[in-house]
């Protein structure tokens, strides 16, 4: 993988490192035994709907409720 930019760098008092000119927002961070630390950029995009699928394993399980098809209630009493 080519080198796009080299720089040192320092860890603040609230043991923060500052990028210069990060091109992205969020990054994945991976830390190793090493000392080596891989940042991969995210983009956190909204998603696009419920999928069919998801669909229709909720109308499966209201089906279910109101059939009286449900596990046993649980004893929250302890808590």
């Amino acid at each position: 993988m080519e080198t796009v930019k080299e720089y040192t760098v320092h860890i603040d008092s609230k043991k923060r490192v500052t990028l210069r000119g990060a091109q992205y927002q969020y990054y994945n961070v991976k830390e190793y035994k090493n000392g080596c630390i891989i940042l991969e950029p995210r983009e956190l995009t909204v998603p696009e709907g419920i999928s069919q699928e998801t669909m229709r394993d909720m109308d499966r399980a209201i089906a279910n409720f109101k059939k009286g098809t449900v596990s046993p209630a649980i004893d929250l009493s302890d808590f």
